[in-house]
């Protein structure tokens, strides 16, 4: 008897957790007033690509940004960015569109891009601070995971840079 309750206790906090987890919906933004227009990102790339559809479950489906979008992400290092570290990396919350990755070496978002020394790749993103102190890991974008060619469900180390093409 102790051990069913038990067991469903354990079940109904467990889906409990599951509205805050990765997976969860972010509620639509309300449109910023005309005089924060200014506060918006440096890194533009982050919000071209829609939001997924509510019924989105797969990879393809979550990833809305066009081939177009992945080519111009994956492009070369310019000479005005600076290495900001190592870090180990995790999927982030995939019904977030574009390419951004968020990271406790910025405090401020920012261009930048992303090394996978696994195969070379490399990707321009949008640099989020994480608020996370630094060595917690980063957390990308899908999009950005696709470019770079690294494995969706590890924990791949990547390089980050500050700087962009702009």
């Amino acid at each position: 008897m102790i051990r069913g309750v038990v067991a469903v206790s354990g079940a109904a906090l467990l889906l409990a957790g599951c509205a805050e987890g990765p997976f969860a919906r972010k509620p639509k933004a309300e449109a910023a007033p005309a005089g924060e227009a200014a506060a918006a990102s440096e890194a533009p790339v982050a919000a071209k690509a829609p939001p997924p559809p509510e019924n989105a479950r797969t990879a393809a489906q979550f990833d809305t940004t066009t081939d177009e979008e992945k080519q111009a992400a994956a492009a070369a290092p310019v000479a005005a960015e600076r290495e900001l570290g190592t870090t180990i990396a995790s999927l982030g919350d995939p019904t977030d569109p574009g390419f951004w990755a968020e990271t406790p070496y910025v405090t401020s978002a920012q261009s930048g891009r992303l090394v996978y020394p696994g195969n070379g790749n490399s990707v321009q993103v949008e640099l989020r601070p994480s608020g996370g102190p630094e060595g917690s890991g980063t957390r990308v974008s899908l999009p950005a995971f696709q470019v770079l060619g690294a494995p969706l469900t590890g924990l791949p180390e990547l390089v980050v840079y500050a700087g962009s093409a702009g």
